[in-house]
């Protein structure tokens, strides 16, 4: 069996690490932008080139006779990487170009699940015009302003968090309409979480659920980056989630997926990522990705028991509803090492030095070990390890208890991971947990209160 993994990233280390970790021993091929040196450890073969072209990489898989392929990130979805996969009689595991607008294009994805009442949408519009952007803005007044198109996950300003009054909305809106369309949002006051599943175009396989943490700074304060980290609580669900409100996530999930075909005439084949926020008036949905989250996908996929490799042929054929996937019962708490000053001023260029070399992801067994470590923006030269500027190292710690999962990963950061970096300390703490639960205790007595 040959695999194709397009990406360089952290995500696509823990997906690299779970195809490696199949039984059935696959051949891992890999397409990427730059050299992740984690990925490259486990590849018979890689290609390091424009993860958007969709011909080349079409011909890479041709040309090495692979059997199916796993698309990372959103670029090459955007590309239509999974389309020209398709052509070339290559089963991808990632949506073909309209379906992976549910990502790309924030304003289409809005509209489609207004059309087609799949619910979970705030109030919102999307405009071209600032004068009417800013009326609506007004009419609003507590909003959310989003470039329609990718910004990396670090497009999105929010009123009374990096957006401090309607002054301040009105003034990224204008910015951001110099280059793109914007969408106007109602502001959602609640607790985020992540909801990913495995889609086979009717069916859905879901992970257990995710906090993802984008801003750099403990106590979520700082820039929006990409993510500093996430954690899972054992089992499906985060401990401020009701099972009636992941019962709702699940089935906004499962509409969007049934409606696809009406809109575009194709199934979704990949992963469906959900980001919601959790308010007193139940699960209310920020957006979709059409990928796995980075970090995300090192917790769930840390934990996955399931050969990846037969997920993989079921999401292709549209057989998911044939095989059981199963997780291991456990927390995870995942924590990123990036670069001194980033990521405003990343210093770049500065080796990292891993001591946990037996927890390398790909040596490590999964679910049985206790730490994992993958390999995000770093780069190889001369044997050792050096920092790129963005996240540098994702570090999973697997535990019975999110207390136990958090000081793992918090003492491989340490003691194990050397260099000029730092994580966030907080992320998975009974503190910031207890927090959570207590502010949707609050949300939900409101509700009460008010009714």
């Amino acid at each position: 069996m040959k695999i194709l993994l397009i990406g360089g990233g952290g995500r696509e280390h823990a997906i690299a690490a779970a195809v490696k970790r199949s039984p059935q021993n696959p051949l891992l091929y890999t397409v990427m932008a730059k050299k992740n040196p984690g990925i490259a450890a486990l590849s018979e073969k890689i290609l390091i080139h424009d993860e958007k072209d969709a011909r080349a990489i079409a011909e890479f898989a041709k040309e090495n006779g692979i059997d199916l392929a796993f698309i990372g990130p959103e670029a090459p979805l955007s590309a239509g990487v999974s389309d020209a996969l398709w052509a070339a009689g290559v089963p991808a595991v990632g949506p073909k170009k309209d379906c992976a607008r549910i990502e790309t294009d924030k304003a289409w994805a809005r509209g489609f699940i207004e059309k087609h009442g799949i619910g979970g949408n705030p109030k919102y519009a999307v405009f071209t015009d600032y004068e009417q952007a800013a009326a609506f803005i007004d009419k609003l007044k507590d909003v959310a302003v989003k470039p329609a198109g990718l910004t990396g996950g670090k497009g999105v300003k929010v009123m009374g968090d990096q957006l401090p009054d309607i002054a301040a909305a009105k003034a990224y809106t204008k910015e951001v309409l110099k280059s793109d369309s914007v969408v106007i949002e109602e502001r959602f006051v609640g607790e985020e979480f992540t909801l990913q599943a495995f889609v086979d175009g009717k069916n859905l396989a879901f992970c257990p659920t995710a906090q993802d943490h984008k801003r750099a700074y403990e106590g979520d304060i700082g820039p929006n980056t990409g993510g500093m980290g996430a954690y899972t609580n054992a089992g499906a669900l985060l401990p401020f989630i009701t099972p009636e409100e992941y019962e709702t996530a699940e089935n906004i999930m499962k509409n969007t997926v049934a409606a696809f075909p009406k809109e575009t005439g194709d199934e979704f084949k990949g992963i469906l990522y959900g980001q919601f926020i959790l308010t007193n008036r139940g699960p209310k949905l920020i957006e979709y990705n059409a990928r796995f989250g980075d970090p995300e996908a090192m917790n769930v996929l840390s934990l996955l028991e399931t050969d990846i490799v037969e997920i993989m042929k079921a999401v292709t054929s549209g057989t998911l509803d044939k095989i059981k996937i199963e997780f291991s019962n456990k927390a995870t708490v995942c924590k990123y090492a990036v670069p001194a000053g980033y990521p405003d001023e990343p210093k770049k260029d500065t080796e990292v030095i891993v001591l946990a070399e037996n927890a390398i992801a790909g040596t490590a067994t999964g679910p049985t070990s206790d730490l994992i470590v993958y390999y995000s923006a770093v780069y190889e030269k001369d044997g050792k390890i050096f920092t790129t500027g963005s996240r540098s190292i994702g570090v999973v710690g697997l535990a019975e208890t999110l207390e136990e999962a958090e000081k793992i990963s918090r003492d491989a950061l340490d003691n194990k991971i050397k260099g000029e970096l730092f994580f966030r300390k907080d992320i998975g703490t009974s503190a910031l947990v207890r927090k959570r639960i207590e502010h949707m205790d609050k949300l939900r007595a409101e509700k009460v209160t008010k009714k």
